[in-house]
């Protein structure tokens, strides 16, 4: 009699301990779930990123990225509208795929300072067309997209997948 309720008892106790590891499996999915989420969306930020000639995103890691710096332009802006002129201090960085076709060709640092003249004038042409205003509230970004559409289609290649904006001051 002893036997058949102490086998009784682990019987209890053996589906209680199914329900709860279930309950636990579930709730620890649905977490582990998010966390994944957010861990790739994070990580998928950080990565570099270009499209491809038919619409595709190509990750460029930072191993395979190469940085051209121009630093200390002094750009004069279109007058705001009372007619005050305004003057943008910025350093311009080009980030290039050295995997890339087009950066073995045309992206050593001879190559690139021989065409420093003609990156120099995309830039000055592209910001100078702004007001201050335009740059402080959104403009920085659709100023860098027009550079970068400019230089790819100078070198005709995308080599050239990023323009980054630094140490910018405007007067």
């Amino acid at each position: 009699m002893k036997k058949n309720i102490l086998s009784i008892l682990i019987l209890a106790l053996l589906i209680v301990n199914i329900v709860l590891t279930s309950i636990m499996m579930f709730s620890v999915v649905g977490a582990s779930k998010k966390t994944t989420q957010l861990v790739t969306d994070i990580a998928s930020v950080l990565k570099l990123e270009i499209r491809g000639e038919d619409g595709e995103v190509i990750t460029v890691p930072m191993d395979q990225t190469d940085v051209y710096n121009i630093t200390d332009l002094t750009i004069e802006l279109q007058p705001n509208d009372d007619g005050s002129s305004h003057w943008c201090l910025l350093g311009v960085a080009f980030s290039m795929n050295m995997e890339d076709k087009g950066y073995k060709s045309f992206g050593s640092v001879e190559s690139m300072d021989a065409k420093k003249s003609l990156l120099t004038e995309v830039i000055f042409e592209v910001i100078g067309s702004y007001k201050m205003d335009e740059l402080k509230s959104g403009g920085e970004e659709e100023a860098k997209a027009e550079i970068l559409r400019r230089v790819q289609s100078m070198y005709d290649s995308q080599f050239i997948f990023r323009v980054s904006f630094s140490d910018i001051k405007y007067q």
